[in-house]
């Protein structure tokens, strides 16, 4: 992907909080009169030092993760299975509310514009969550200049807004104009410095997007990426900073029923065409920013089912090549936080800090573990980098959590905390499974003679099955069901495998009692994968024939049919059995966490004559 195309779509997240993040900020100063909003200005510079601080480290984070360093990752490989799971329930809620967040906001920058429409906010923002999620299960994909305009809209737009209200304001030298008036509801002490400090720092959501998607950029990579960040970091800096300068300047308060950055637009641009372009620019990026939660949230559930954190199905991609399951799960979670909360921006922002904060604290606390183990070039001055963003980082998601504790913080919390029980016990669960269907020693036959790279790859030879039968009238049916005794039928034994272990040495040994032709059939991802599985199978002794089918994007179901569906055609004659091995589990909570591939199955080749679907089961 090229920079230009690149920075657009990988920042749509980051710079759109810049339509509620200074209004978070805004929205709490109030609260303390005229004296509270007087620390707006240092407030935001402290925010803007916590943005370069933070870019800066992630910078570090690119070059030590040149294929991609999420949270999870960093966190995973430098302090350990907890901590990555504590990030990944982190970034897990990032992506929940960015949607909800996002969208709550997109709708309050059209209802600023369409006043009519401010009592429908919950039923637009769920259509929205309807369409996203409708145009993701087809598997639409960030990418061109189609979703590159939205963002880059949206910079001109608030450019243009500053530019115009800068030279308004140069017009009366810069004095600001007398804020509506206000009373104050708490003193303006430090602790309510401290709330609007983490308020304003969900503007700052969306900024290690460029650290997880590093492999997606033109070579060199980790270069383009870094390059990217950089004008991010900067572009995101320079909008923050003007739209809260120019809020101050003149005199701009948070209203329930228009948001701060239409009322900027409105003194800039009156109600003309450039405030319709700044509205619907603002729309339109926040609709970006909140799908790209849904490229992110399903691939951290892949990589927590990978890590067998997560159930299994969350590795499946759909027909259309997306993680179907993550992505709905993704839209039923946002949509009840979206609706529970009565689609309202400032009620979801004390449960945002939390989330982004705690991932960003994880993650660069895992960068100083790791700089300080590899002690690569350079080493020193990137942990200092690093420990700067994590110490501030940890400073915002501490002050979030105290600040906004009853405001809503406290869900965020509890959330996490049940994400990591959940998560905690999936693994023992699968943990347990493995260990029952752990192969016995003498179950392996070690070959006496080595297997040589070509012997490996060689196909094996098919199975031998018995010449078409011939019905009472002496010639062979070709797709008819028209058997009517035993000796009428041709058989087919398929094993569908997964991998060498208990379950699986059962069903091969029952399709093998049978006393019928057995065909052993793998789907593997890669390769790779299937050469490891034929080492395997000439280890256990190469017993039986076996096909492997390559399906690179992790799909089974299709696969499987494919090729028993071949098999039917070319033997019309022949009866296939297919012999799935079968999990079963005493708790009905652990269904959830094996596949019913059996039911798909049978499903699927129903339509086709003389095709039998058996399970074997294997009780743990």
């Amino acid at each position: 992907m090229r920079k230009l195309v690149a920075l657009p779509v990988l920042s749509a997240d980051a710079l759109s909080s810049v339509a509620y993040g200074p209004e978070a900020l805004l929205a709490v100063l109030v609260l303390g009169g005229s004296a509270g909003l007087s620390y707006s200005l240092p407030v935001s510079l402290a925010i803007v030092f916590l943005m370069l601080a933070v870019g800066v480290s992630y910078r570090q984070t690119i070059r030590a993760y040149p294929k991609g360093g999420g949270s999870y990752i960093v966190a995973t490989d430098n302090l350990g299975r907890i901590p990555g799971l504590v990030a990944a329930a982190g970034l897990m809620t990032d992506y929940i509310l960015t949607v909800a967040v996002s969208i709550s906001s997109g709708t309050a920058a059209v209802t600023s514009a369409l006043p009519q429409l401010s009592g429908d906010i919950v039923p637009i923002g769920v259509l929205v969550i309807a369409v996203l999620l409708a145009g993701n299960l087809r598997g639409v994909r960030q990418a061109g200049a189609l979703f590159a305009a939205p963002t880059y809209a949206f910079i001109i737009a608030v450019l243009a807004m500053m530019a115009v209200g800068l030279h308004q304001a140069a017009g009366r030298g810069f004095t600001p104009l007398p804020t509506p008036p206000s009373h104050a509801v708490e003193g303006a002490g430090l602790l309510l410095v401290m709330r609007a400090f983490a308020s304003g720092s969900t503007a700052m959501t969306g900024i290690e997007a460029i650290s997880n998607a590093v492999p997606v950029f033109q070579p060199v990579t980790w270069r383009n990426a870094r390059t990217t960040l950089t004008w991010m970091i900067g572009l995101l800096i320079a909008l923050f900073a003007g739209t809260v300068a120019i809020a101050h300047l003149n005199g701009v308060l948070p209203e329930s029923k228009e948001t701060v950055l239409s009322q900027l637009a409105h003194h800039s641009f009156g109600s003309g065409g450039m405030y319709v372009f700044t509205q619907t620019a603002t729309a339109l990026v926040l609709l970006l920013a909140a799908n790209t939660a849904y490229n992110d949230f399903p691939r951290v559930l892949f990589l927590l089912a990978r890590d067998n954190h997560a159930p299994r199905v969350f590795l499946r991609l759909g027909d259309r090549l997306a993680f179907s399951n993550g992505v709905i799960v993704l839209s039923l979670a946002a949509a009840v936080v979206y609706i529970a909360f009565g689609g309202l921006t400032a009620s979801l922002i004390p449960l945002y800090a939390v989330g982004v904060f705690l991932a960003f604290t994880l993650s660069q606390s895992g960068m100083v573990v790791h700089w300080w183990r590899s002690r690569a070039k350079h080493w020193r001055k990137s942990l200092c980098f690093n420990a700067t963003g994590a110490l501030l980082s940890a400073i915002v998601f501490v002050t979030a959590g105290i600040t906004k504790f009853t405001a809503g913080a406290w869900l965020a919390l509890v959330a996490v905390g049940l994400f990591l029980l959940v998560t905690t016990r999936i693994r023992r669960h699968y943990d347990m499974v493995t260990a029952a269907l752990r192969l016995h020693t003498q179950t392996i036959e070690i070959p006496s003679r080595s297997i040589s790279p070509r012997s490996c790859d060689a196909p094996p030879a098919a199975p031998p099955v018995p010449p078409p039968a011939t019905g009472p009238s002496g010639s062979g049916e070709e797709n008819g069901e028209s058997e009517d005794s035993p000796e009428e039928i041709s058989h087919l034994s398929v094993v569908l495998i997964d991998a060498l272990h208990q379950a699986s040495m059962r069903a091969l040994a029952y399709a093998a009692s049978l006393q019928q032709p057995v065909l052993a059939l793998h789907v593997s991802a890669s390769d790779e994968d299937a050469e490891r599985f034929r080492e395997a199978w000439h280890l256990w002794g190469d017993h039986l024939p076996l096909r492997i089918v390559i399906s690179p994007y992790r799909a089974t179901v299709a696969p499987l049919i494919g090729y028993i569906g071949s098999l039917h055609h070319q033997r019309p004659d022949l009866t296939i059995t297919v012999i799935l091995p079968e999990i079963v589990v005493r708790h009905w909570r652990h269904r959830l966490l094996h596949s019913p591939l059996g039911g798909r199955l049978r499903r699927a080749l129903r339509p086709l004559p003389k095709i039998v679907v058996t399970t074997v089961p294997f009780h743990v």
